[in-house]
């Protein structure tokens, strides 16, 4: 990615492997998570891929036996193999497990502050 690009984002992506599955409709996908943020999703694209980028998506991310991050999704981009969803909606539940996540991962509570006060000024 190049410097600028880097400077443009706003939400650090946590690379994470956790079991992830994509539902649409009657369809459902268990998919390869590369990563995650505060506002989305970077997956592998499965070979089986028919998702209508038109339509919402549910996601579900196992990050622990009894821990699930659950939201909807829109699918953003498909780029070399890779699908990008943002989040259009998450329960507090699931946003608060992936604060924590985001927060252990980046080491530094006012990036965390930074990436929360971005995301309020997004909606």
């Amino acid at each position: 990615m190049s410097d600028t690009a880097n400077n443009r984002r706003r939400f650090q992506r946590i690379a994470f492997d956790a079991a992830t599955e994509l539902v649409q409709g009657e369809q459902r996908w268990d998919v390869e998570l590369h990563d995650l943020s505060l506002k989305g999703l970077l997956i592998k694209a499965p070979a089986d891929w028919k998702g209508d980028p038109e339509r919402p998506f549910f996601a579900s991310i196992t990050l622990a036996p009894d821990t699930l991050v659950q939201m909807e999704v829109l699918q953003a981009r498909n780029n070399n193999g890779l699908l990008g969803f943002v989040c259009e909606h998450i329960d507090l539940d699931s946003i608060s497990h992936l604060r924590r996540l985001v927060e252990l991962n980046l080491g530094d509570g006012s990036l965390l502050e930074r990436e929360l006060a971005a995301l309020g000024e997004e909606e």
